[in-house]
């Protein structure tokens, strides 16, 4: 079986299944190859059902997580994005396809180096990645269309939500193990937000999250 074929089974059995049925976003798997983002040692693993690690402690969210972050996002080619955590630079990619500018931040210098690679290899231009710990936010060129957090936050900071434009729309992961919930909040006036539940899950928490008051009696 080569690579196409075993990226269409990834599409069919893994990423339809999840509900992402939109074909802009099917169609950017074909295009920006995965295996081109995981670390050599778990090449084999690109397709499968799981997250990969990047060392470090990161991962790589699983592609029926990823896909389905982008359909819900529902970017358009004028989107400002803000993407909190690199990585391997992929859904940095898939972002950057989708929106009009990404910053994508990511806190490992050695992690920026690799997304640094990797999209030097498909050649994509409208990005900025900068080091430095957004876990509580990062202003610095908001406001912002679009924000991705791609690692789980037990606690969401006010911040993010403040971050965007009108019309703006924020993906995090909050929580703690063993359930955390994958929300999608809009923006939808100076000072009202529309919150969505889309499914749970646990992930990696993003480094320096910020946590939840501890009560002391």
């Amino acid at each position: 079986m080569n690579l196409e074929e075993t990226r269409s089974i990834m599409v069919v059995q893994q990423i339809r299944p999840w509900y992402v049925l939109d074909d802009s976003v099917l169609d950017m798997l074909y295009k920006i190859k995965r295996e081109d983002f995981v670390p050599s040692e778990n090449r084999s693993l690109a397709f499968v059902d799981m997250e990969i690690p990047l060392g470090y402690g990161q991962i790589m969210l699983a592609p029926k997580v990823e896909a389905r972050i982008l359909q819900e996002l529902k970017i358009t080619k004028s989107d400002k994005i803000l993407e909190v955590g690199s990585g391997s630079g992929y859904m940095t990619a898939l972002l950057a396809e989708k929106g009009h500018h990404v910053y994508s931040v990511e806190i490992l210098p050695e992690l920026k180096s690799l997304a640094e690679k990797n999209l030097k290899g498909y050649n994509i231009q409208n990005v900025t990645l900068e080091q430095g710990d957004a876990a509580q936010g990062w202003t610095k060129h908001a406001p912002y269309d679009v924000i991705a957090l791609t690692g789980s936050t037990p606690v969401l900071p006010e911040v993010f939500k403040q971050s965007l434009n009108i019309g703006g729309r924020l993906f995090a992961i909050v929580g703690e193990d063993p359930v955390m919930e994958a929300l999608l909040i809009t923006r939808t006036g100076l000072t009202e937000f529309t919150t969505r539940n889309l499914f749970e899950t646990s992930i990696t928490p993003l480094m320096n999250a910020q946590q939840p008051e501890k009560f002391l009696f």
